[in-house]
C-alpha cells in the first residue's frame, strides 16, 4: 500500500500558474497493489506504483540550488519554429521550463541534433551545456533517448567545463527497445538503407537508430557506459493501457509480447537504471513531456473520469527530491 495523492483539486492563489493545487494537509487516499504488477513475472521490481500523485500540483516545492538541465529525446528539439517569428515556436517541453523557473529553479534546455549517433549527440549535449552553465554544476533530467546521451557523456566524456551532480532519466530505453528490434527486422537491410538516404536527403543523421536495439545496448553500450561513482543517478518509467486507436498502439503491442508493460515505446524493465523511483501508471511516452492529448481528456472527463497525470507537477516533484538530496 502506498500514499498519494487525491484526484480532487482544489485552486488556491499560490497558484499563478493556473494549475490545480493539492494544499497541505489536504487528505489522501489509499491505493492497493494493482492486479497488472502480477501479469507480467519477467519484470522482478516496478518500483513504487505512481497512480495519480502528480494529478494536481502542490502549493510548495523546494527548488535545488543547482541548475536544472532538461535534456529531450530522440527526434526532439529545443524549440521548432514553422514560420520564423510569424508564429509562436513549439516546445519540446511544453510549459515544464516555464513552470520551473517560475518556481525559482535554474534551468537550462540542452540543444542538441535529433538523430545522431549517441557518440555524436552526447559531444554535442557537453557542448550545449558548457555554453549555458559556464563552469555551474548541474542536475540533468533526460527524456527518452537523451538519458543515454547523458549516460556516455558522464562516463566517456567526462567535461571538465561543468560538473554533472546527478542524472535522472524518465523512460530511457537503457536495454534496448523490442520496436526497434522489429523494425529492423521487419523492414530488413535494403530498404532501411534506402530510408536512410532519404531521411539524409532531409538532413537527418541515422546513427541513432540502430542503437536502440536490445543487442546493440546489451553487448555493446552498456558494458563499455560504467556509471560514475560520484554521480547519482536516478530512473523512472511508465505504463500504459492504449486504446486500439491511439498511435502507440501498434508499438504497444510489439514491445509487451517482448519486455512486458510500456509506456508505448519504452518498457518499465528497460526504464530502469540507478535508483528506480517508480513507475508512472496510465502514461505515454509523450505525456511525459507535456504533450497530453487535451481533447482525449476532455472527452475523458465528460465520462466523469479524472486525469491522472499532470506533467509540470511531475518534473516540480523531480526538482524538489533533487532539492531534498541536497543537490
Amino acid at each position: 500500500m502506498i500514499r498519494i495523492f487525491t484526484r480532487a483539486a482544489v485552486r488556491s492563489p499560490a497558484s499563478t500558474l493556473g494549475y490545480p493545487v493539492l494544499r497541505q494537509g489536504q487528505a489522501c487516499r489509499r491505493f492497493s497493489s494493482s492486479p497488472w504488477r502480477k501479469e507480467d513475472p519477467r519484470i522482478s521490481n516496478f518500483g513504487r506504483e505512481i497512480v495519480d500523485e502528480y494529478a494536481v500540483m502542490r502549493e510548495k516545492y523546494d527548488a535545488p540550488k543547482n541548475t536544472i538541465v532538461l535534456a529531450h529525446g530522440l527526434l526532439g528539439f529545443d524549440e521548432l519554429r514553422l514560420a520564423g517569428k510569424i508564429i509562436p515556436g513549439i516546445q519540446y517541453w511544453r510549459g515544464i521550463t516555464d513552470a520551473l523557473a517560475h518556481k525559482g529553479i535554474e534551468v537550462i534546455v540542452a540543444a542538441v541534433p535529433p538523430s545522431g549517433s549517441i557518440e555524436a549527440r552526447s559531444a554535442k549535449l557537453a557542448e550545449s551545456i558548457a555554453l549555458k552553465a559556464k563552469g555551474k554544476q548541474v542536475n540533468i533530467i533526460a527524456h527518452s533517448m537523451r538519458g543515454l546521451d547523458s549516460r556516455y557523456m558522464i562516463s566517456q566524456l567526462r567535461p571538465t567545463d561543468f560538473k554533472i551532480l546527478s542524472l535522472t532519466t524518465i523512460a530511457t530505453p537503457h536495454r534496448g527497445s523490442a520496436f526497434a528490434d522489429y523494425m529492423f527486422e521487419t523492414i530488413g537491410p535494403r530498404r532501411i538503407k534506402r530510408i536512410y538516404k532519404v531521411m539524409e536527403y532531409f538532413g537527418f543523421e541515422t546513427g541513432a537508430f540502430s542503437q536502440l536495439t536490445q543487442e546493440y545496448m546489451k553487448n555493446n553500450f552498456n558494458p563499455k557506459t560504467p556509471d560514475i561513482p560520484d554521480v547519482k543517478y536516478y530512473s523512472y518509467g511508465a505504463s500504459l493501457e492504449p486504446t486500439r486507436w491511439s498511435v502507440f498502439a501498434p508499438s504497444h503491442v510489439i514491445i509487451k509480447a517482448k519486455e512486458g508493460i510500456n509506456d508505448g515505446l519504452v518498457s518499465v524493465d528497460s526504464s530502469q537504471w540507478g535508483h528506480y523511483k517508480g513507475t508512472l501508471i496510465g502514461v505515454s511516452h509523450l505525456d511525459l513531456i507535456n504533450w497530453t492529448n487535451r481533447l482525449k481528456w476532455f472527452f475523458w472527463e465528460l465520462t466523469g473520469s479524472k486525469r491522472n497525470f499532470n506533467a509540470i507537477a511531475f518534473y516540480l516533484d523531480i526538482c524538489d527530491m533533487l532539492a531534498k538530496e541536497d543537490l
